[in-house]
């Protein structure tokens, strides 16, 4: 029979190396973990590590690996996050940006349909020359030509999704009951050009509306009614 020197367990003569922890097998294992007759084989005699410090170790090794994993992946992931977030920003600026121009032109035909109720409700007066006229709270009355209640309070204040917008360039007629605004000039510019908008917008009592690329009130491109 041998006999493991770290598990003491006993195996047939033919056994070389113990089948739990692979120490070599000895014939005639003493007490002391060396063999009657042989002197103990180099690192197997009574300093050879137990099977606990053999597990002790593989589990070291095993936290060094998973920290030498850890960390190439953070020298190769983080620049490649980075890359990703530079392209993805100005993507997103740039949907902003349009979204911010739909946005604009959606709510000039909202403005357009506000004046064409307001001349239809205040033939003598036309048109409105302003949002405020336009606008204003039904809480604090009935509507009149100064508040007429057509536009809510928000849009009334001339700023929505990053532009401005205004009525002038007011068309006065002179009718037998007075005055009379028979053409109007509504615009919208970005609050900051290039950044919440690219586009200025301007429409009248056509209908139409029109874009200037520079972003201001020079518009020139039309976009149909």
């Amino acid at each position: 029979m041998k006999t493991c020197p770290v598990c003491r367990e006993n195996y047939p003569a033919e056994f070389v190396h113990c089948t739990n922890d692979g120490a070599l097998l000895f014939e005639g294992q003493d007490a002391a973990g060396g063999t009657a007759g042989w002197p103990p084989a180099p690192g197997m005699g009574a300093g050879y590590p137990s099977q606990q410090n053999l597990l002790a170790a593989r589990k070291k090794s095993g936290r060094k690996t998973l920290l030498i994993v850890a960390v190439v992946a953070l020298v190769v992931l983080v620049p490649v996050l980075l890359i990703v977030a530079l392209i993805a920003i100005p993507t997103m600026g740039s949907m902003k940006k349009q979204a911010n121009e739909t946005s604009a032109i959606q709510t000039l035909r909202v403005i357009e349909q506000a004046e064409t109720m307001y001349e239809a409700i205040y033939p003598d007066q036309g048109f409105a020359c302003s949002l405020a006229a336009l606008g204003g709270d039904p809480a604090s009355g009935p509507a009149s030509p100064v508040a007429a209640q057509l536009l809510p309070g928000g849009l009334a204040s001339g700023v929505k999704s990053g532009y401005v917008f205004s009525i002038g360039n007011c068309t006065a007629v002179q009718t037998k009951g007075g005055e009379r605004i028979a053409g109007y000039v509504v615009t919208a510019v970005p609050l900051t050009v290039g950044k919440t908008g690219r586009r200025g917008f301007c429409g009248d009592e056509s209908g139409s509306i029109k874009a200037d690329p520079e972003g201001g009130t020079n518009c020139t491109e039309s976009l149909g009614p």
